[in-house]
């Protein structure tokens, strides 16, 4: 941490401008700037397309937050929140060649998030919403998404989703089970384990249990829209009870929640060979070797020193290059799929094991494996526009 903190002082930021051209004469300056520039300018005006191949807009992403659930912190605000949004910008441009801005809004207000992002938005080729608090973020995305004509990804939510169900996918290979026979419980339903019910239903999940602070979820009155709308495709029987009841019988459990939550006695109250997701971070909602002692056969955590890692940077960089590359109006469940079972590909069955369920983050195949899934999934699901 100390370390980290000294380097920021001298590093003053961790992205910058650097040009493609130069105004070191007379002509340079002519051509990229007055009188040369007003060209380009007349091709845009007649074809707002045009935007995307003569300026950079093509490959720029605005990475906007609000500052109200920044990493494990929380609400720290819009200023504090900025080494997070610089250093997801040197994500983007490290692992998928993007050009990434970070915009940190001084608002709460989920109509004026929205409507600042909307007005900003012809400058961008997609949006990355990042660390905005639930149940807030899941209404700027859906507002954003019904009016931007850009590609509107909520990393919290649904980066995560990706890349456990990446690790699902292949788990269940270790363990030869298939996703539709089993049975999923959860812990925490909040931006990323909405994202993550809904896609590992999306998979074939039948069966799933989300459990929020008060229990399973289910379908009742007095929830609030969101968990309304998780209780609509979950918990088939409608039953009521606690995260350890859930988890009785369970082939797979994900976690999103906080710290310590599960037991070793949960993990030997589960299926035959279960599968643990658990990605409360920096410490997990069991540990690793706990779990393995009370017989899980295949453990994911968010950490870096255990095998397994569950990091966001193998899923948001290579998504956003294909649906760059095809100017995607959109990020649908389609390309998530796609993105999860291009992560999933890259462990080959060879390689497969246990302990190697998930391709390392510096893999350098990621990026370009999830763009041409991505890309190719928005063009069948037309949402590419080239």
């Amino acid at each position: 941490m100390k370390e980290s903190l000294k380097l920021h002082y001298e590093w003053k930021g961790k992205i910058g401008i650097s040009t493609k051209t130069h105004a070191s004469n007379r002509d340079e300056l002519s051509l990229a700037y007055t009188p040369g520039v007003a060209a380009p300018c007349l091709e845009i005006q007649k074809d707002i397309n045009k935007s995307y191949e003569l300026t950079g807009r093509w490959n720029t992403v605005a990475v906007v937050t609000n500052g109200t659930a920044v990493l494990g912190l929380g609400d720290i605000g819009p200023e504090a929140g900025m080494p997070v949004m610089e250093g997801k910008c040197l994500l983007f441009k490290e692992f998928a060649d993007i050009d990434a801005i970070p915009v940190c809004i001084r608002s709460k207000d989920v109509d004026e998030i929205v409507r600042t992002v909307y007005l900003i938005s012809g400058s961008f080729g997609g949006i990355n919403l990042e660390d905005i608090a639930a149940p807030a973020c899941f209404e700027v995305e859906k507002k954003l998404k019904e009016i931007c004509d850009i590609p509107v990804f909520h990393d919290d939510q649904h980066g995560t989703a990706v890349v456990v169900l990446a690790g699902v996918i292949n788990a269940l290979k270790v363990v030869g089970k298939k996703i539709e026979d089993c049975t999923v419980a959860m812990s925490g339903a909040g931006a990323a384990g909405a994202a993550i019910a809904a896609l590992l239903h999306a998979c074939g999940a039948k069966n799933i249990l989300v459990c929020n602070r008060k229990g399973i979820i289910s379908r009742k009155e007095g929830n609030t829209p969101a968990v309304d709308k998780i209780a609509s495709f979950t918990n088939n029987d409608n039953i009521e009870g606690t995260l350890e009841q859930a988890m009785k019988g369970a082939d797979i459990f994900v976690g999103v929640s906080a710290a310590g939550l599960v037991t070793p006695e949960m993990v030997k109250s589960m299926a035959e060979k279960p599968i643990i997701m658990a990605m409360a971070n920096p410490v997990p909602e069991i540990m690793p070797d706990i779990a393995k002692e009370a017989g899980a056969a295949v453990i994911c955590t968010g950490r870096s020193d255990y095998p397994n890692q569950a990091n966001n940077v193998l899923a948001f960089p290579g998504i956003f290059r294909g649906a760059l590359d095809v100017r995607a109006s959109d990020v649908n469940e389609e390309m998530k799929l796609a993105a999860a079972y291009a992560i999933a590909g890259l462990v080959s069955p060879e390689e497969l094991n246990a302990d190697y369920v998930l391709p390392a983050p510096f893999d350098k195949r990621i990026s370009s494996a999830v763009a041409k899934a991505v890309g190719q999934a928005a063009r069948e699901s037309k949402v590419a526009r080239i």
